[in-house]
């Protein structure tokens, strides 16, 4: 009997090897693809420019988006826009290139209608451009033109400015700006909901107009917090190496802050009263420290030798004896004839600091002088009246009452001292 077996004409090992260099081609053909793809350090760059809708690839070793554009045949203008920028410099494996084509658009900003060429898109960069300040409020609106030729672009940019006004909110005043047509669509607008105790200035019905003043409040009582400068202190070093009138700042004061709250009362839209009931520092003051100087220009002098000056100048201006005397006794109360300090007759505040404009203020004949120009100026009526006096008591209280002005004057002394000063002279 003919055996009915058959040896296969394909041996299975002839199969495999067939198989397996397939699979290898094909990884060759994948390996190959991507290398030609992906470039190497020595090959350069993959750059995709996308321009207008088309994009293009391009492998390059240039060292710039603009060196990358030029060998890729793509020419921008000034007004195009351009991301990454034309100057960045090249230093990643691959970059995607955005070309923002410059546009003729039509701006219309109320009664001002102006055309620009800007590659922007957006509103905002569109106003931008323009020159144009946009605000929160405004609306604007983006739409394409059919009549090309008359216009000179194809797209029109309409903006509708929001009505600016004064609006005054629980005591708070800014300038705001709103597209609502009445006051009361304008609170809706800014999510401003009225309470009970609530008024506003004007009828919720009243249209809104430029440059109107809205005023809402709250009647009654309630609390406000707000921020408060605290004031710094000084310091002041006298310097015996510096003249009289040498003044310097050694270490600049630095303002601090507080936050206070107040129980306020508001009646028909005003605060009637306003009571501190709490009051946190934020930011301590740093002080000022200042330098003054306290040396003498000419010669000192004694309280005796001042005594005599005093004495000499007011005969020779005119006092008798009495008046002098009376004069001389409130100056003999206020410092005892010294010029340090505040002076003779103890000036402070804006006297002193006139006084301490003066060359050599600490000097007798200084003080002396400035004494005579304020009984010939603004002190001229108390001058009048130790002329007018005829005592020594009148001289000295004209003198005590409205010269000096004195707090706790201890006339009954002053008196005592013009009286011996009357007698030693």
């Amino acid at each position: 009997m003919k055996s009915l077996i058959h040896r296969s004409t394909t041996p299975l090992g002839v199969i495999i090897t067939a198989s397996l260099v397939l699979v290898g081609v094909a990884i060759f053909m994948i390996t190959s693809r991507a290398s030609a793809l992906s470039p190497s350090a020595q090959d350069g760059r993959l750059v995709t420019i996308y321009d207008r809708g088309t994009q293009s690839t391009i492998l390059t070793k240039a060292a710039t988006v603009g060196d990358a554009l030029k060998q890729a045949g793509v020419t921008v203008d000034k007004n195009d826009a351009v991301e990454p920028g034309v100057s960045e410099k090249l230093v990643a494996s691959s970059y995607d290139i955005n070309i923002y084509r410059a546009r003729p658009v039509i701006v219309v900003d109320g009664n001002t209608r102006q055309k620009i060429i800007t590659p922007y898109q957006t509103a905002d960069q569109i106003a931008k451009s323009a020159g144009i300040t946009l605000y929160n409020e405004d609306k604007t609106t983006l739409a394409r033109t059919d009549d090309i030729v008359a216009e000179g672009a194809g797209l029109v940019m309409t903006i509708t400015r929001a009505t600016p006004f004064t609006f005054t909110l629980y005591g708070a005043t800014t300038e705001a700006r709103t597209q609502a047509k009445t006051v009361g669509d304008m609170l809706k607008e800014k999510g401003i909901t009225l309470g009970k105790d609530d008024r506003v200035s004007v009828d919720l019905t009243t249209p809104v107009t430029a440059g109107m003043s809205v005023r809402v409040w709250r009647e009654g009582k309630q609390t406000i917090t707000v921020s408060e400068p605290v004031d710094f202190t000084v310091d002041t070093i006298r310097d015996g190496d510096q003249y009289v009138g040498y003044h310097a700042v050694q270490t600049p004061g630095v303002k601090g802050a507080r936050n206070v709250t107040y129980e306020i009362i508001i009646q028909d839209g005003k605060e009637v009263s306003r009571s501190e009931i709490a009051s946190i520092t934020t930011v301590q003051p740093q002080k000022q420290v200042e330098v003054i100087g306290v040396k003498y220009r000419g010669a000192y002098t004694t309280p005796s030798q001042n005594e005599i000056k005093t004495w000499n100048l007011l005969i020779s201006s005119g006092f008798t004896r009495e008046q002098t005397a009376g004069i001389m006794g409130n100056l003999m109360q206020e410092h005892g004839f010294n010029t340090t300090g505040d002076g003779l007759a103890q000036w402070t505040g804006a006297r002193k600091q006139a006084l301490m404009r003066l060359p050599d203020p600490y000097s007798i004949d200084t003080q002396l002088s400035f004494l005579m120009s304020e009984l010939n100026g603004s002190y001229v009526s108390v001058k009048n009246s130790i002329l007018a006096s005829s005592t020594v008591d009148a001289a000295t209280v004209a003198f005590q009452n409205g010269y000096e002005k004195c707090g706790i004057c201890i006339e009954s002394q002053r008196i005592q001292f013009a009286y011996n000063i009357l007698a030693s002279h």
